[in-house]
């Protein structure tokens, strides 16, 4: 297996805990509020990953802190964007609209560094993104104000992975030291705009602790360091396609946990969301870094 495919198998797993963190922090929102909840589950896994990885953190050069604290502030905007996004809109808008990085990312490596996607990959991403309208808009398309703030969350989303991946690209980065910034980062500026908007509070019962505490360590900590670590050897453009399979994950999740069930139209759309997963897989001598084992 060629480090580009592994890498990519990790990137899924991933998208995976991005997925089930939806389920989870509806079980924290019981006692937490929005910018609380993203503080905590930031700060938590600061906190862990600054134990496990202290050497890189007392080795770190100014550009990955650099790095590290750009990438912070952008997930400020990915997180803040989803989050209150929802609140104005339907699920089926929030759902389709936070998830067009897979269009925003090739968008923006165009606009950036005039990088042009593989034509077998942008197949792919067109696929994509018509089973991502399939499977989560079950109405019109109705501009909200809640669709502008899920579109800024895209848009930074997509900024996130072409930033990410020109860091990772630095000899002088260390992508793990960068990952542990980044959380702190994103996690300070949480608490301070909870701090500001709401009343900063932890967790009181075991079953929400759990939750926050998952939500810490593997969607927040493992997650973003698999990113890091692993995009180096793929493009944003592929990453984007794969992160773009969290709506297609949730459902999966929501369908075993609890209990929800799809529209007929919905798996058409799951299906076309795996097919353009194997086209890209076609096309994977062309796009994106390919190492040998």
């Amino acid at each position: 297996m060629t480090k580009q495919r592994r890498a990519e198998c990790l990137l899924m797993l991933a998208t995976a805990f991005w997925s089930i963190s939806y389920y989870f922090s509806r079980v924290c929102f019981a006692e937490l509020d929005v910018l609380n909840l993203n503080a905590f589950r930031f700060l938590s896994a600061f906190a862990i990953l600054g134990v496990i990885y202290w050497r890189h953190l007392r080795d770190l050069n100014r550009e990955t802190l650099q790095w590290g604290a750009v990438i912070g502030v952008v997930l400020v905007f990915v997180y803040v964007g989803a989050t209150y996004g929802v609140k104005y809109t339907s699920l089926s808008n929030a759902g389709f609209i936070s998830c067009l990085a897979v269009i925003t990312t090739p968008l923006s490596e165009l606009a950036l560094f005039r990088k042009k996607p593989e034509k077998m990959l942008a197949v792919s991403l067109l696929l994509c993104t018509i089973g991502l309208a399939l499977l989560t808009l079950s109405g019109g398309l109705c501009f909200a104000i809640g669709d502008a703030l899920c579109l800024i969350c895209s848009v930074s989303y997509g900024l996130d992975i072409v930033v990410t991946d020109r860091a990772v690209a630095r000899p002088g980065v260390d992508p793990i030291g960068m990952s542990v910034v980044e959380i702190g980062v994103t996690g300070v500026l949480f608490l301070l705009l909870s701090a500001f908007f709401e009343q900063p509070r932890l967790p009181r019962s075991p079953e929400v602790w759990a939750a926050a505490l998952f939500l810490g360590l593997f969607c927040s900590g493992l997650a973003f360091v698999i990113q890091t670590t692993q995009q180096k050897h793929s493009s944003a453009a592929r990453t984007a396609l794969i992160f773009t399979l969290e709506p297609l994950f949730s459902a999966v999740i929501a369908y075993f946990l609890a209990g929800e069930r799809l529209h007929p139209r919905a798996y058409l759309g799951a299906a076309m969301m795996l097919l353009s997963l194997v086209l890209m897989q076609v096309d994977f001598g062309k796009g994106g870094r390919h190492d040998d084992v």
